[in-house]
């Protein structure tokens, strides 16, 4: 039979601690509360060998990076599974700790454990570690004040599930595209800085009149090589001051801005940060989260400069007593689909439900958008590699029949 060891607090409040034999967890959280006690957590003993098992985790290449964002995800899906299970809280987080797929999410749950039974509440316990996004803290302290903490454990998930795949399409129409763009520049210049001048040898060898297009690349070929160090450092300046400006709010404001104005890449942007903002919103209005302090939240998570402030102006317009929709109808920001809306769900008082539709459809015209601006950008990259091949080759042929022609 499986051995539990057990922290629990009896009648009077004293702490209690030791060992019990069940068939299953469940069945020992149960025996323990038959006997009057307030049962806080209930782990599978670790025997030395557990302990064994741990050290050589802990040691592990992989021990020591920090929390990925979908560990989170993981474990609050798991947390909202176990929860409604009937588990205790610490029992829980014990589980989650045991089950972590790297050692460092275990050593936060850990922590956080440690933290509850010193007293702390799970959102306090969370807010220690940088891993939890402001709003699964506000999420959870609402859960907690509600009662309701495996309702919003699951939709805190939830919601990170969807910004993560948000992410993810972004992050895979951007791949090919960048690739491409790379092995263009590596090709480029490879041929300037060592093809063409081993072509211009041959052609010199000939002794013969080059034709124009055959003279242009070789002049482009020369300065290329002149300058090339000289442009390397001017292209490292401007990165520099890019990162610079972005670096100063009001520059990383503007770039922003531009960004949003720019013909298809603006388009996915303000699909793809519409979609966060309604859905955040949403799951927190849902939560019992107020909208003030969801607007505040949503702010901190709008990962365009513009868009924030444009969340700003909505929350100082609400707070003065103001509706949420006009702000958000400023140009350039979301899209032009999102104020009609939160003015329906507005007036007719289902903002959170308006706002769950609202990000639904975005999400889904996000990933039409992405197709569409893949199957524009990388054929346009391929026809530009393409075209530089292409006219490096038939001015070096163009030269040697115009040589062997003149013969």
């Amino acid at each position: 039979m499986p051995t539990y060891s057990y922290f629990a607090k009896d009648q009077t409040g004293k702490p209690l601690q030791g060992r019990a034999d069940a068939e299953t967890q469940a069945a020992a959280v149960s025996a323990l509360r038959a006997r009057g006690w307030l049962v806080l957590d209930v782990r599978p003993y670790q025997s030395a060998t557990l302990t064994g098992r741990r050290f050589l985790a802990a040691i592990r290449p992989t021990a020591w990076l920090p929390p990925r964002r979908i560990d989170v995800e993981l474990s609050l899906q798991q947390m909202g599974v176990m929860l409604r299970s009937g588990l205790t809280l610490l029992s829980a987080l014990g589980i989650l700790q045991a089950q972590a797929r790297r050692a460092s999410m275990a050593r936060v749950w850990r922590d956080v454990g440690e933290r509850i039974q010193e007293g702390s509440s799970l959102a306090d316990a969370m807010s220690h570690h940088r891993c939890f996004p402001p709003m699964v803290l506000q999420l959870v302290r609402v859960g907690e004040q509600t009662g309701s903490l495996e309702e919003v454990v699951d939709r805190a998930a939830t919601s990170l599930e969807s910004q993560r795949m948000i992410r993810a399409n972004l992050i895979t129409a951007m791949i090919y595209p960048f690739i491409v763009l790379v092995m263009a520049i590596g090709v480029t210049a490879l041929m300037v800085l060592y093809l063409i001048p081993k072509l211009r040898q041959s052609l010199d060898a000939l002794s013969g009149r080059l034709p124009a297009m055959t003279m242009a690349l070789i002049q482009v070929s020369e300065f290329a090589q002149q300058y090339a160090l000289t442009g390397l450092i001017l292209v490292i300046v401007v990165l520099c001051f890019i990162a610079l400006l972005r670096a100063w709010p009001p520059g990383r404001l503007f770039i922003d801005r531009t960004l949003l104005r720019l013909p298809m890449i603006g388009e996915v942007i303000r699909l793809a940060g519409t979609a966060w903002f309604a859905r955040s919103l949403s799951v927190m209005l849902r939560s019992g989260v107020s909208l003030l302090e969801s607007l505040r939240t949503t702010e901190g998570l709008m990962g365009n400069a513009h868009m924030a402030r444009c969340v700003s102006n909505a929350r100082e317009q609400v707070m003065a007593g103001g509706g949420l929709s006009e702000p958000l109808a400023q140009p350039g920001a979301f899209t032009p689909m999102l104020p009609q809306m939160v003015h329906v769900g507005e007036s007719s008082g289902t903002l959170d439900e308006v706002l769950e539709e609202v990000a639904d459809f975005h999400e889904s015209q996000l990933q039409v958008a992405i197709r569409r601006f893949s199957g524009i950008f990388e054929p346009a990259l391929i026809i530009i590699v393409g075209g530089i091949v292409g006219f490096v080759y038939i001015s070096f042929f163009v030269g040697m029949f115009s040589i062997y022609g003149a013969r």
